[in-house]
């Protein structure tokens, strides 16, 4: 491909990552703020309960919302590429529809359900009404999913950032209240009423682009069936990612603790979840993107190997200044009653450089409609997962855990790269090969590092260097591939010529 082609594929995955790294950087602010708040008001204890209402809610989620808010991408994102509008609001009716019938699924299937989640979760059935009050939040969640497809296979990008942040700001200022004036009995109607907000949020926008309409016809439904089929595998994915995060929290409730799933719950927000935004950024683009080149080889794995080389070089310097600014972020987040889950963080953001480099790869089977294949890697990544933090968790507690999962996060890279190699014909590419073969040691490097005291002018001085490094690779890579600094050196260059002239 001619040097022009490649800086503008580059120029534009940067933009859009760009767009939303910049949203979610937001987002994880103001989430950084409320967790803080959250954290003074409940304490651990209150963390942990929250922690294992949320997981358990999303495992009743996952398990019935028949993956629509992931297949409903793929097939909107295929009529609107196709630019038939007939077909592109046949799709969204056809979408929307089978949510309402999920979402109500949901909701009952939750409040039926409710005595035996809550011995299952908590060992006792004394949270037995709350489930039953949680189940409007599967019902609202599930409804949004879909309308949120709606937005992404449509490419409404700017509408997607504008309902991520109201979302995060609206959470903040209508929760934090209840929670100081009702301490832990907040905790199930503010997630009802998170529910209820996002959803209100979304629709404000995916109504205004398409007028709601439902069908229970046969006609209508049966064209589904498809999307149905298709979802079913997301949603037996998703249900095992659930209930391997379900069954790591309530091993840790009952050998430990309730204080230490909010230390963990606390450890793995922080990490897997707050540095993950920047991943997500990407697969609000990337996947519908992706879904548009899929039946062309060439095209289709250029995609894969560009976004995953950015990925790496975008998130490499944030991952290094985020492990040696820990000890001061972590206390100063939450507070210095989860000092102990230091050990655990500083380890996990080994796992982050691995998923990175995944992540795109990961997204093939979703592209290529080949659920089954999808089904698979996340089947092998649940089981190893549960068991790589159970078994290093019972060695050497919470960094255990830590190590256990940024093990697994390498074993899973390595099988999802053989995997796509010999199913989907997929080779890394020259540039994310070095881009890793760099950035990586880079992060190993680094999280040696922190072994020293952090009291220390060595510890602070060679986290500064190894950021510095890492961030002149990743612009030195940008600058052989892309026009992006002369772009932002010459809109420099215009503002300040036009101050002189003023």
């Amino acid at each position: 491909m001619k040097k022009s082609g490649r800086s503008s594929s580059y120029g534009n995955i940067l933009k859009n990552t760009g767009l939303f790294g910049g949203v979610q950087a937001l987002n994880i602010l103001v989430g950084v703020v409320r967790n803080k708040l959250v954290a003074l008001i409940l304490g651990p204890q209150g963390m942990g309960l929250m922690s294992l209402f949320n997981s358990t809610t999303k495992l009743v989620g996952d398990s019935t919302n028949f993956g629509i808010a992931m297949s409903g991408v793929r097939n909107i994102s295929e009529a609107y590429d196709a630019g038939d509008a007939q077909r592109l609001n046949d799709t969204v009716l056809m979408v929307r529809s089978w949510c309402m019938i999920t979402a109500i699924f949901g909701m009952l299937l939750c409040a039926l359900l409710s005595p035996w989640l809550s011995r299952f979760t908590f060992s006792w059935d004394g949270h037995t009404l709350h489930f039953i009050f949680l189940s409007p939040a599967v019902f609202l969640t599930t409804i949004t999913g879909g309308e949120l497809a709606i937005l992404k296979g449509a490419r409404r990008l700017r509408d997607l950032a504008k309902v991520s942040i109201w979302n995060v700001l609206l959470a903040l200022l209508l929760t934090i209240p209840l929670y100081y004036f009702f301490q832990d009995a907040a905790i199930v109607p503010s997630i009802v009423l998170m529910a209820l907000t996002q959803l209100l949020l979304t629709i404000g926008y995916s109504y205004h682009l398409y007028p709601l309409r439902l069908s229970l016809s046969r006609r209508v439904l049966g064209r589904g069936m498809s999307m149905v089929r298709l979802g079913v595998a997301f949603v037996l994915a998703g249900v095992l990612g659930s209930l391997a995060d379900f069954l790591i929290r309530s091993y840790l409730n009952n050998v430990a603790q309730i204080d230490t799933v909010g230390l963990y719950n606390a450890g793995y927000m922080m990490t897997m979840t707050y540095i993950g935004m920047v991943f997500s950024a990407m697969e609000t683009d990337y996947f519908p993107r992706l879904s548009g080149v899929c039946e062309r080889s060439f095209t289709f794995s250029q995609t894969v190997n560009r976004q995953a080389e950015v990925m790496l070089l975008v998130a490499a310097p944030i991952l290094i200044a985020f492990s040696f600014s820990l000890p001061i972020l972590l206390p100063l987040l939450y507070s210095h009653q989860f000092m102990s889950v230091l050990g655990m963080m500083q380890v996990m953001v080994i796992a982050m450089y691995f998923r990175a480099i995944k992540l795109p790869v990961q997204y093939i089977p979703l592209a290529k409609g080949d659920s089954r294949s999808y089904l698979l890697l996340e089947g092998i990544y649940s089981v190893m997962i549960v068991c790589a933090v159970i078994g290093f968790f019972s060695l050497w507690g919470l960094t255990g855990a830590g190590i256990g999962i940024s093990l697994v996060s390498f074993l899973d890279l390595l099988v999802t790269f053989v995997y796509a190699r010999y199913r989907y014909h997929y080779h890394p590419s020259v540039g994310l090969l070095r881009c890793s073969a760099v950035q990586v040691p880079l992060g190993l490097l680094a999280f040696a590092v922190t072994f020293l005291s952090y009291h220390t002018v060595a510890y602070w001085l060679a986290g500064a260097v190894l950021f510095l490094v890492s961030m002149a690779v990743s612009l030195h890579f940008f600058r052989s591939n892309t026009d992006l600094m002369q772009h932002v050196s010459s809109r420099f260059l215009r503002r300040f010529h036009h101050e002189q002239q003023d």
